[in-house]
């Protein structure tokens, strides 16, 4: 399934609200997402450009699970299936996202947003990044692209991922931003996964996806997608980045970062330009869900029967992860606390819980901090940790951040009170109370 194919497909269900008044690509538009969200909606009339947008799509882990077929428990397993059993796609020579070649290379024609009133510029935040390099062949990713003229973007590459090495390795690198995906795409383009790994793989076991070779370039693209621009990144050329709202909902730094120069747009036939709202719900589901799997994974290597793993949207869904395990022994939370922070590194506090604990309600969390932890034994202290370039409070410089685990979960015997809720009588209330007449 298309992005297209889906957008038809919730339209079906009445789930797709539409905007028919003419809007504009300049706060306008991001206003409306995150006011509505996490509703869909598409912008049928743009002021400042002929293509549509859609945005709120993807808000939350139900509708990522509905699209797979599968409840939210089964996000994780399906997640880590796809993973290890990765499966190469389909190549085709003839392909939607084929359909338009532009002559000419106009940036101000597409419906690139400025999301915030102190941007840099207009932002690129949806597009799943693709490049290559000959010895690891290709990669996939997600990386934020600012807008300065008619045919180049400043992007920021942040130090020690893929692309950041392959264009270290190679000085320059084809790139394709491709801008229009569904679930399976995007997920794994925020997967982390060992380098050589191409994560076109993980989306194709995830559900089938065809890809096509770009135009311009060699690299295989998903022929699905809406909008593919290709072009050029150069590591010497630089350009100011920034300021850009982050996952954290704050302003990231300016920056000097690498130049993206493109060459050629291909897109769809009425194209549909995919928003995607920074440090909005979307963006903090699109790239917290694929840590789970690995935290999860790391769990259960060190002996620790995980069961579930929820990455917080109040910790920006980066920041903070919430285990639930079946506790077997006494050292399980601690176990568990250094699985979280072996699988996701960014990680700055790891949370524990009981079964008995539901991770997706913050109340039922505070409730088992309140009642089953003591700080003195049941936390975990790492002081001058590497952390996240997302965390507003870390060490300017270095990224240093202290990080801490709580263990909240019950001793296996208890020696006072009891550490159970208990469950009142459960009653139709509708037989007790009158109605009116």
């Amino acid at each position: 399934m298309g992005f297209r194919e889906y957008l038809e497909k919730i339209v079906k269900k009445g789930a797709l609200q539409k905007v028919d008044v003419e809007v504009s690509k300049k706060l306008e538009i991001s206003g409306i997402l995150k006011e509505i969200e996490p509703t869909p909606i598409l912008f049928n009339k743009l002021r400042e450009s002929e293509f549509r947008v859609a945005g709120n799509i993807f808000c939350t882990k139900d509708v990522i699970a509905e699209y797979f077929g599968v409840t939210p428990a089964d996000l994780i397993p399906t997640l880590s299936r796809a993973i290890s059993g990765r499966s190469e796609p389909e190549i085709i020579t003839k392909a939607p996202c084929q359909e338009v070649i532009e002559s000419t290379v106009d940036l101000d024609k597409l419906p690139i947003l400025f999301h915030c009133e102190k941007d840099g510029g207009n932002y690129i935040s949806s597009a799943v990044v693709i490049t290559s390099d000959p010895e690891h062949g290709q990669n996939m990713d997600f990386h934020r692209a600012m807008q300065f003229s008619k045919e180049k973007f400043a992007i920021r590459v942040v130090r020690g991922r893929h692309f950041h090495q392959f264009l270290e390795r190679n000085g320059e690198l084809d790139v394709a931003f491709c801008i229009g995906n569904t679930p399976n795409v995007l997920i794994a383009g925020a997967t982390s996964v060992d380098i050589g790994i191409d994560e076109l793989h993980i989306a194709n076991a995830l559900e089938p996806v065809t890809v096509v070779k770009a135009y311009s370039n060699d690299l295989l693209v998903p022929a699905n997608a809406e909008f593919v621009l290709e072009g050029r990144t150069y590591l010497e050329e630089r350009h100011a980045e920034g300021p850009f709202v982050d996952l954290t909902e704050t302003y990231d730094v300016i920056r000097e970062e690498p130049v993206f120069e493109v060459k050629k747009i291909t897109h769809r036939k009425d194209a549909i330009w995919q928003a995607l709202l920074p440090g909005a719900l979307e963006h903090k589901i699109l790239m917290g869900m694929p840590r789970e799997p690995t935290i999860f994974n790391k769990v259960n290597e060190r002996g620790v029967k995980c069961l579930d793993v929820n990455l917080t949207p109040g910790g920006c869904s980066w920041l903070h992860a919430i285990i639930q395990i079946d506790k077997q022994t006494e050292e399980d939370g601690r176990k568990a606390i250094e699985g979280g922070f072996a699988g996701h590194r960014s990680c700055k506090h790891v949370f524990v819980v009981d079964k008995d604990i539901d991770l997706y309600k913050p109340h039922s969390v505070e409730w088992a901090m309140a009642t089953r932890f003591q700080g003195d034994t049941q936390m975990v202290v790492k002081p001058k940790e590497p952390g996240s370039s997302l965390d507003p409070s870390a060490e300017p410089s270095t990224k240093l951040t202290t990080k801490v685990g709580f263990d909240l979960t019950k001793p296996l015997v208890a020696k006072g009170k009891s550490f159970e809720v208990a469950e009142f009588p459960k009653v139709d209330s509708e037989k007790y109370l009158s109605k009116e007449a």
